[in-house]
């Protein structure tokens, strides 16, 4: 996906630096990077954003059996005693049957979900939890810009940086 540009970096620095300014774009909705670096950036989220836009309603639901372990109130798992063929005695967990409706992606929907993974990081919160970016993606994102047809991000000027004259842009979601 990414363009011409080398930016001054071996091919796998490039690709983290890109997969890291990506990943924190969906993360915050702006960075404050070089202007060869942010406009690599744009033409990457651009794209992923665009397929997750055609992605977004492609799925579908149905019901499945699950099986979960019965539990007390404290949280146990209820156990049962059973005894095997030569007379010892072993425990068998207690499970319930239960039906979920869950939803499920079409083969080209989880071709796109891939093709996102393969552009961001998972990053985590300050107490540890994951941030899924394909699922902020898919339910947060595209939606909001399912009736436009690109433009998805802007480009502010900051001016040069102190120290080596570069130029600092701020990249957006719109």
């Amino acid at each position: 996906m990414p363009g011409q540009r080398k930016l001054g970096r071996a091919t796998d620095q490039r690709k983290a630096i890109l997969k890291n300014l990506t990943t924190a774009l969906f993360v915050s909705g702006r960075i404050e990077t070089t202007e060869a670096r942010a406009k690599e950036v744009k033409n990457i989220a651009e794209k992923l954003i665009t397929l997750a836009i055609k992605e977004a309603d492609n799925f579908t639901s149905k019901q499945v059996k699950v099986s979960a372990a019965k539990v007390d109130s404290k949280g146990k798992k209820l156990t049962d005693t059973k005894t095997s063929k030569n007379g010892k005695k072993y425990f068998v967990v207690e499970r319930e049957q239960k039906t979920d409706m869950v939803s499920v992606d079409n083969a080209s929907r989880l071709h796109a979900r891939r093709l996102i993974m393969n552009w961001v990081y998972r990053p985590t919160t300050a107490d540890g939890k994951n941030i899924n970016i394909t699922d902020k993606l898919f339910d947060e994102i595209a939606p909001k810009y399912k009736d436009k047809k690109g433009g998805y991000t802007r480009i502010y000027k900051l001016g040069p940086r102190r120290g080596d004259a570069a130029e600092m842009v701020i990249l957006e979601l719109v």
